[in-house]
């Protein structure tokens, strides 16, 4: 049975910019050599939805990578290269469970939908806002929602939201591993760092009416109940903003433009509010923009082939049903499309995102406001690509529309 490295396999430039802007021609021509697998210059790249699925079954025989993408960029004992070994992604086993355990009653359908007017009524204010200019960079709006949204679930003061959105978007780029990138994301974790120690310690001196206890209250409960410490406190509200922040925005602009390039669907999504949630649903199949990676712990045998302990394992999960395979037409957008294969947008295994319901109800408001307010929008195009190692999306999308959209 040959090793992994001993076969002829595709290789993938996945750093490259030109990788970035359209990764999907990429991935085919790589399927088009070997059905499962291909390399990059940091490992293996599983390249099929059912490899990826069957694969992470095994996920017990793996482990997470986030020391060793500390040890790439040279950064072990600063605050991003500590932050990175203690986040929520890098947890595993029983600390992993336990923390999961005391997170998960804050994040069910029924508490997203709870929310929802909370969403409607922050996309609306940012829209009343945004609108009277005419014209704006649609990726840069989009990025204020999700972060005034978690803002309001955790009752902190709008004031503090520009300085924590030019920290997210470095933190961002954390497994991009392009060391062009660490000292913004050095000062990324400090400024997030000091917001919630600030945030935990004014709330520990003038506490919130437990009455309507908010997401901050719930997990400060949790911490003097002792299910989870004061470090872990403040990391899982860091990973909070992080994780929800990157999911949102970066959905929200990609169904946003691809809705932009189909005028009657823009329209649809914007009088119907099921449709909008669909169109959502089809971004996620057509282009997420997450990957995951592990490091085997032991030899794994997977269809013929043996991947060698210490490997690392690549799972661009963004390109998973973008694949005729699995979907029919796989190139074509279609919000109506019959779902044969589940989307992979927010993970695999014990670490699949815990933030899905919130993510997914967030991304569903805010398109459908937009797209029912925004009328007749057009753009160029988008102004750049983030890398797609990390969390991909497009970086700047420029903007003009009617001046009807807010009469």
């Amino acid at each position: 049975m040959p090793k992994g490295a001993e076969l002829e396999l595709p290789f993938l430039t996945m750093e490259e910019d030109a990788f970035a802007a359209d990764p999907f021609p990429h991935f085919a021509m790589a399927r088009a050599r070997h059905p499962w697998l291909a390399r990059w210059k940091l490992g293996y790249v599983v390249t099929d939805y059912q490899a990826m699925r069957d694969l992470f079954v095994k996920e017990d025989r793996m482990r997470m990578m986030f020391d060793s993408i500390v040890e790439i960029m040279e950064a072990k004992g600063t605050r991003w290269g500590n932050f990175q070994e203690r986040h929520m992604l890098s947890m595993m086993g029983e600390q992993h469970r336990r923390v999961r355990d005391v997170l998960a009653p804050a994040f069910t359908p029924r508490v997203a939908n709870h929310n929802r007017a909370l969403m409607r009524d922050v996309i609306n204010t940012l829209l009343d806002a945004w609108l009277p200019e005419q014209s704006f960079d649609f990726e840069e709006f989009a990025s204020y929602f999700p972060i005034t949204v978690m803002c309001r679930m955790i009752g902190a003061s709008p004031e503090v939201i520009p300085g924590l959105r030019s920290a997210m978007e470095a933190i961002g780029l954390s497994t991009s591993m392009d060391p062009r990138w660490l000292p913004a994301m050095q000062e990324g974790v400090a400024t997030m760092e000091d917001f919630v120690d600030g945030l935990i310690a004014g709330r520990r001196a003038l506490p919130h009416s437990l009455e309507e206890p908010n997401l901050l209250d719930l997990l400060m409960q949790a911490n003097e109940d002792g299910g989870i410490t004061d470090r872990e406190l403040a990391d899982v509200l860091i990973f909070l903003f992080v994780a929800g922040y990157d999911t949102s925005k970066n959905m929200l602009t990609l169904a946003y433009w691809e809705l932009l390039q189909r005028p009657q669907m823009y329209r649809r999504a914007g009088a119907d509010y099921d449709y909008a949630g669909r169109a959502i649903e089809e971004t996620f199949r057509y282009h997420a923009t997450a990957s995951n990676q592990r490091i085997l712990n032991e030899d794994i045998e997977y269809r013929g082939v043996v991947l060698e302990k210490d490997s690392i394992l690549w799972f661009p999960l963004s390109v998973a049903t973008r694949d005729e395979r699995y979907a029919e037409n796989a190139d074509n957008f279609d919000p109506e499309r019959k779902r044969a294969t589940r989307h992979l947008g927010f993970g695999l295994g014990a670490h699949i995102c815990l933030g899905q319901y919130i993510a997914k109800a967030q991304i569903q408001e805010g398109l459908h406001e937009i797209c029912r307010r925004i009328r007749n929008p057009r753009s160029p195009g988008p102004l750049g690509y983030r890398p797609f190692p990390g969390t991909w999306g497009l970086r700047g999308l420029p903007i003009t529309f009617d001046t009807q959209a807010f009469a």
